[in-house]
């Protein structure tokens, strides 16, 4: 697990007020017939970032993916503000508010950063100046195609390019895939500044588990598709010696408050 402690813990806030955006109840999600995840429950407030965290194979990208409705669910069911979305279908999904921001990023390499954003952007979503404001270093590159950023710049622009559709649940999926620890050190209080003036939900798949954990509110470990260890992001972050066992797979399964 990568992780570091230079960066001050963002203080949690209560989330109790808000009403429950995001609900999964017993979701099963894998390829085909074949189960990955099983029987997974979250909930989730507007405004709330939940991570999701667990090794390589623990079924972190097949959960985003059953999210964003682009692999169908094999079981349960996933609720947005109380209503079903639909199954398999992810041009919908998208629509009702899921943005998925994948881990290969999936930009239009040879569109300007620009051109990326205003053909994503929804009319009710932000103004490009307005996420500028939150990625003030792709300002002075909109003219530049994507395939010639940096890979920080690539990054900053796939999450803004999900931000301009105007989400109200937002999928990061391995925001640091290839970043330096510094740079992620930068992005990862954006994503919180994400949920807290838009409202949206964000679920972070991360790799470095100390870093999300300092920006999320609450976090889940997987282990070979089953949830292992959940609880707020303070509790986890002051329990490494519980975080090692989860991954280690010798944990049972245990709830932090």
């Amino acid at each position: 697990m990568n992780g570091s402690a230079d960066i001050p813990r963002v203080a949690e806030k209560s989330h109790e007020d808000q009403p429950v955006a995001l609900e999964v109840r017993g979701l099963v999600a894998g390829y085909g017939s074949v189960p990955v995840v099983r029987s997974l429950d979250l909930s989730a407030a507007k405004g709330t970032v939940l991570g999701i965290l667990g090794p390589n194979g623990a079924g972190k990208t097949t959960t985003m993916m059953t999210l964003a409705g682009l692999l169908p669910p094999l079981g349960g069911e996933i609720l947005l503000d109380g209503k079903p979305l639909p199954r398999n279908r992810p041009a919908r999904t998208n629509a009702a508010g899921v943005v998925l921001v994948p881990d290969d990023r999936a930009l239009f390499t040879t569109m300007t950063v620009r051109e990326n954003l205003t053909i994503a952007r929804r009319p009710t979503g932000p103004t490009i100046p307005e996420v500028l404001d939150l990625f003030p270093a792709l300002s002075p590159r909109l003219n530049v195609a994507a395939g010639a950023l940096s890979g920080g710049e690539q990054q900053m622009l796939a999450v803004a390019r999900g931000l301009v559709q105007n989400p109200r649940v937002l999928l990061i999926d391995e925001m640091s895939m290839g970043l330096a620890p510094v740079i992620v050190e930068g992005m990862l209080p954006v994503v919180r500044r994400i949920a807290d003036e838009t409202g949206a939900v964000v679920i972070l798949v991360e790799q470095h588990v100390h870093l999300a954990l300092e920006v999320a509110d609450r976090a889940i470990v997987l282990v070979h598709g089953d949830v292992v260890l959940s609880g707020a992001a303070s509790a986890l972050a002051a329990d490494p010696a519980a975080l090692q066992a989860a991954y280690l797979g010798t944990a049972a399964s245990a709830v932090h408050a």
